[in-house]
């Protein structure tokens, strides 16, 4: 009975460690499912992912092939597809020109601030908190529907990017409302997998932060449905925007690793320079 139980303490000491190197960890995971995700895509093969502490900084990926992903945002992903969905946002923000958008934004500021005087209506809204809150809310959407056909594409669970989103801090309103954080971001996700990959939406996702999400959705997507009004202009809105991303995508694409607003401001950039010599 001795020798047994030395045998299975000696065998359980070689299998721990085995267990403990095969442990799960988002970082881990980063470099496989980035590179399936870039592979059914067929976006440039050349491309590499580096975490990095809080934010990230993705206005050079066209030159370096690097594509920064944050450690921070990590910590809300529990699994492939919501690692997945961390890589899938960020690659959204490269392919629809985030960085492109930003300088023609920061530039045009610039040509605001020339022109008219501090207290000048126009400059103001310009740099206001709420409009400059509202355009970031905007792209992040943006970047949220690219990322959702980037996962379908990669047979990934795009219901994973809503989970993700609602695990992020949202505002104290949200939380007073009782309301899931970043609602009006996850609603916008939601819509578009609704609309363009029902069958997603239909298999579901199994976590409570996604049956909590489902207490707040469902009442509103119910609303929506019993007005063939409503239902219309949502088929319309979704029709323009998977159009806009399908676009943004192929240009991406076919210029190698190069946005179309990133190329705009570059072209923009050369012609200026051009004039001041």
């Amino acid at each position: 009975m001795r020798k047994l139980i030395l045998s299975v303490f000696a065998m359980a000491l070689l299998i721990l460690p085995s267990s403990a190197a095969a442990k799960w960890t988002a970082a881990d995971r980063v470099a496989p499912v980035g590179k399936v995700i870039v592979e059914k895509n067929g976006l440039p093969a050349k491309l590499q992912f580096k975490l990095v502490e809080n934010m990230t900084d993705n206005s050079q990926t066209s030159s370096t092939n690097i594509v920064q992903i944050s450690k921070n945002d990590l910590t809300y992903a529990g699994n492939d597809n919501e690692v997945a969905a961390v890589i899938a946002y960020e690659l959204g923000q490269i392919i629809n020109g985030k960085s492109g958008k930003d300088n023609l934004r920061a530039a045009a500021k610039a040509m605001l601030a020339e022109k008219f005087s501090k207290d000048n209506i126009v400059n103001t809204t310009a740099n206001s908190e709420y409009w400059n809150s509202k355009t970031a809310l905007r792209d992040k959407k943006e970047a949220d529907m690219t990322a959702i056909d980037l996962m379908v594409k990669a047979n990934y669970n795009p219901l994973a990017l809503v989970v993700v989103i609602t695990k992020m801090p949202g505002t104290n309103l949200e939380l007073v409302m009782g309301v899931p954080a970043n609602s009006e971001r996850a609603m916008s996700a939601y819509n578009y997998l609704a609309y363009n990959y029902p069958e997603k939406v239909k298999a579901g996702y199994g976590c409570q932060e996604y049956r909590n999400f489902l207490t707040y959705s469902d009442p509103i997507v119910e609303k929506r449905n019993k007005s063939k009004r409503s239902i219309k202009k949502f088929a319309k809105e979704q029709e323009k925007i998977k159009a806009d991303r399908a676009k943004s995508l192929n240009q991406y694409k076919m210029s190698g690793g190069l946005s179309g607003w990133d190329a705009t401001y570059a072209i923009l950039n050369e012609l200026s320079t051009e004039n001041k010599k």
